[in-house]
């Protein structure tokens, strides 16, 4: 199923892990092992989630990993599929596959 407008998993960590905590973004990032300004960035939507943040978040104890990737995902396909009519890609040609591939190189 397709979400209107998924939250940035930033405004998510702010919000489910950070305020209840009490929590001031230099704390957490201490707490994380990573800069401020990575963290800083993240909650306010400017850089996505990473993998090993993903992780860090994990071993805080802050749903699993896959979870957070999986919330990344949801928001950048959705910001991505509102651009979507200008992507031009051409259907790849069939062919019948008793035969050899067609050229890779567009005609």
């Amino acid at each position: 199923m397709n979400m209107h407008n998924p939250p940035h998993p930033g405004e998510i960590i702010r919000e489910d892990c950070l305020e209840p905590l009490n929590l001031t973004v230099t704390a957490a990032a201490a707490w994380l092992g990573v800069s401020r300004q990575s963290l800083s960035e993240l909650l306010n939507g400017r850089n996505g989630l990473s993998a090993e943040m993903a992780i860090r978040l994990e071993k805080a104890g802050w749903s699993n990993a896959e979870t957070w990737l999986g919330v990344q995902l949801a928001h950048d396909l959705w910001r991505a599929k509102r651009n979507a009519d200008a992507i031009t890609v051409k259907p790849y040609p069939m062919h019948d596959l008793s035969e050899s591939p067609p050229s890779l190189t567009p005609p």
